[in-house]
């Protein structure tokens, strides 16, 4: 992933340097745990080791793939370099390539996991002290983009705290399923190399032992796991979508922070554009390509073949740093995102009272008059508001049909905005459970 879309800490996870170390240690652990069960010797398990705080030098191994056109081979050959060509003649014993780069793959993975999980906690947090922040702050809800009946602020910071509460969930299963290793050899039947093996590399990694392998691990995990990841990618562009309809010129509810100095547009010095939000509905998209070549990484030939492999170099990086980054600037652009409950509420009363149609709608068939008639004269009053500026409580006050079933202080009382808000706090108790 470029730099402009990029943090520190989940790039270094798929630096060449972090993979080779990883690589290291499954041989190292690999070869402990042959030396365990006897079968290499002690002492050449112990001089792999040797190499526990080598920088493996990746130019150095370039160099040997570009003769043996294979990377483990490369590896193992530079890695023999360190520890020498005798002490080392045991490492890789019954293993098979896969072994090494599935079992590193999802030690990234897992990694990387870690990070996206304590992404989401510190989004979590940011959301929830917003919708405290905004609990009573009504504004009008809308239903295809058209003024709907009234929410309020809270409600909207809360039901994205509760979506991406679910993702939370889905990205520990995510980890939980990712996270086994393998090590059993060609077409993945243990012929030469002990179970023992894996299960000792497994646990100093951290990982659980692949129930069955077939050379490689199975990818229904990896696809699931970066399914997740387009599930999260989605929710931050719900969430991001929200805010750009809010910072409409012609709704401003609600607006991305704009700091001293900056600049809207090279043209026009007046704008104020939602650019942090726009462009992570971008990133959404792009860590969403990441899904369905991870479910076509599925289907394999046999026991394997590597059509799966090309793919994962580049989405497993590309998926987890985009996310990473998407997942830090959307906590900032909650933190710091800018309520105008002003607004809201002139928005919610530009159309006179139009808002609380339903209520009066309910209260006519609770009076007797049939759905479908009381739908009558509750549309007909409403498009009076619509077409000509009138105001509805004015207009249903005149109706003698109307009246005819609820007295001026029932129609009056169907005005009243508490109305819609009286449930928030069972809503939030439901959502933050406390």
């Amino acid at each position: 992933m470029i730099p402009r879309y990029s943090r520190p800490e989940m790039v270094a996870i798929w630096s060449p340097e972090t993979k080779f170390k990883i690589w290291y240690e499954i041989e190292a652990h690999a070869c402990e745990a042959m030396a365990n069960i006897g079968v290499i010797p002690r002492e050449n398990a112990d001089a792999v080791w040797k190499a526990k705080d080598v920088e493996f030098d990746v130019a150095r191994i370039d160099e040997i793939e570009a003769v043996t056109k294979h990377d483990v081979i490369a590896f193992l050959t530079h890695l023999a370099e360190h520890v020498g060509s005798d002490e080392a003649r045991f490492v890789h014993q019954g293993m098979t390539s896969s072994d090494v780069l599935d079992t590193c793959f999802n030690v990234q993975l897992v990694r990387a996991s870690d990070i996206l999980i304590a992404d989401v906690e510190a989004l979590l947090a940011a959301l929830k002290r917003r919708a405290l922040e905004h609990k009573d702050t009504v504004r009008v809800g809308r239903s295809h983009g058209i003024h709907a009946e009234p929410t309020t602020m809270g409600l909207t910071f809360a039901r994205f705290y509760a979506e991406m509460d679910r993702n939370l969930t889905r990205l520990k299963t995510a980890r939980e399923e990712i996270g086994t290793g393998a090590i059993s050899g060609a077409v993945g039947t243990f012929a030469n190399i002990d179970p023992a093996v894996e299960e000792h590399v497994c646990k100093q990694l951290g990982l659980k032992p692949e129930p069955i392998s077939t050379q490689v691990i199975p990818r229904d995990r990896h696809a699931a796991f970066f399914a997740t990841l387009g599930l999260v990618a989605s929710s931050i562009e719900n969430i991001a979508t929200e805010v750009r309809h809010m910072q409409r010129t012609e709704v401003l509810e609600g607006a991305e922070f704009f700091s001293a100095g900056q600049k809207g547009s090279s043209a026009m010095p007046h704008k104020k554009n939602p650019i942090l939000t726009e462009n992570l509905t971008g990133l959404a998209r792009t860590v969403r390509m990441a899904v369905i070549p991870a479910m076509e990484n599925v289907t394999l030939w046999h026991e394997r073949d590597i059509s799966h492999s090309s793919v994962e170099r580049a989405i497993g990086p590309d998926a987890t740093i985009t996310l990473d980054f998407a997942l830090n600037r959307l906590t900032g652009v909650i933190d710091k995102m800018l309520i105008y409950p002003e607004n809201m509420l002139a928005n919610m009363n530009k159309f006179s009272g139009l808002v609380m149609s339903q209520r009066v709608l309910l209260a006519l068939t609770q009076a007797g008059v049939s759905r479908e008639d009381s739908y009558k004269l509750v549309q007909r009053n409403a498009m009076k508001v619509w077409e000509h500026g009138a105001d509805f409580k004015t207009e249903l006050l005149g109706d003698d049909e109307v009246l005819a079933a609820l007295s001026p202080e029932e129609i009056e009382e169907k005005f009243d905005l508490g109305y819609h808000t009286k449930h928030v706090d069972t809503i939030f108790k439901r959502v933050f459970k406390y």
